[in-house]
Parts: C-alpha cells; sequence; structure tokens
C-alpha cells in the first residue's frame, strides 16, 4: 500500500517535486561555485587518505582508502572534472525532473563518496531523500520533463516504464 501510493498518487508527486527541486538546488549551487570558483580536488583525497573513516570499532574502510590511493589521487584530474560537472547535471536533472531516478542515483553515489570520504555535513540527510526518490522511480519526475522523456524512451526501446517487454 505505501509502495502504490509512493510510485503512483499525485500527492506523492508533488512531495517528491518539492524534495527533487530542493536538492536539485543544492547540487546546482555546489557544482556551479565548482565549476566557476575553480575546483581541485588533490588536497581533499589526501586528507582523506591521512584521516581515513574509521568504522565503530577503530576499522579503516580499507577498500576506500586503497581506492583513493592507487586510483583517485592518481588521476585527480578527472575527479577535478567529474565532481562540479557530475553535481551540476544532478542539479539540473533533479530539479527540471528529467532523468530523476539516474539523477537521484548519481547524488547517492557522490553523497557515500564524500561520506566515506569523512566529510558528514548533510550527506546523510541528502542520501536519504535520494533514496527516497528513487523509490518514487516515475512518480517522482511526473511533475517535470521524465512526463515527456520516459514514454519517448518506452517507445524507442520497447519497454514499459518499469522495464518489462511490452508485447508487440
Amino acid at each position: 500500500m505505501l509502495v502504490n501510493f509512493i510510485r503512483n498518487n499525485k500527492i506523492a508527486a508533488a512531495l517528491f517535486t518539492l524534495i527533487r527541486i530542493y536538492l536539485g538546488y543544492a547540487w546546482l549551487n555546489a557544482g556551479i561555485h565548482k565549476l566557476t570558483g575553480g575546483f581541485d580536488a588533490s588536497g581533499f583525497l589526501k586528507g582523506a587518505v591521512a584521516n581515513p573513516v574509521t568504522g565503530p570499532d577503530g576499522i579503516v574502510y580499507g577498500g576506500w582508502v586503497s581506492f583513493l590511493e592507487s586510483f583517485a589521487i592518481p588521476n585527480a584530474d578527472i575527479f577535478n572534472t567529474l565532481i562540479p560537472w557530475g553535481e551540476t547535471l544532478v542539479g539540473l536533472g533533479l530539479i527540471l525532473g528529467c532523468l530523476t531516478s539516474v539523477a537521484a542515483f548519481f547524488a547517492v553515489v557522490m553523497n557515500f563518496s564524500f561520506l566515506l570520504s569523512g566529510t558528514v555535513s548533510h550527506n546523510p540527510t541528502d542520501i536519504i531523500m535520494g533514496v527516497l526518490i528513487m523509490v518514487g522511480g516515475y512518480n517522482a519526475g511526473v511533475f517535470g520533463l521524465d512526463r515527456y522523456v520516459v514514454p519517448f524512451f518506452k517507445k524507442r526501446f520497447g519497454k514499459d516504464v518499469e522495464g518489462k517487454k511490452i508485447a508487440a
């Protein structure tokens, strides 16, 4: 019953629209500031390795630290481009309601990345909002461009909104 409300109800769609716009503005604002003000992730990445996040028993998340050491730091230039553009595009997607579930997924991925790297701030609440938007699926973007984009993809690739093949 709750899932049906979340995925099909217009009141839920309106609530998702408010959440989308709020979260989208935060991402767009952060991305634009990084694009226009210059951004260098290398200091943050080195700090995340020097002072890694630990679990409640003091154990370091070794896989994440290894990823940062072996891939992220040597390729900081890639992240200097990906992060500002990713934040900007996620913000636009959420505000416009275009590919909403995809934008929410990448918002959650970035939030977890920042969280595992030691930045708590508003990431936990952003993760909750992003997951709620993903659970809402199509309904989360129905008052946005998804109203037009999703049916286009549905026709183009022969699948319904849930991903099931349409009988010919």
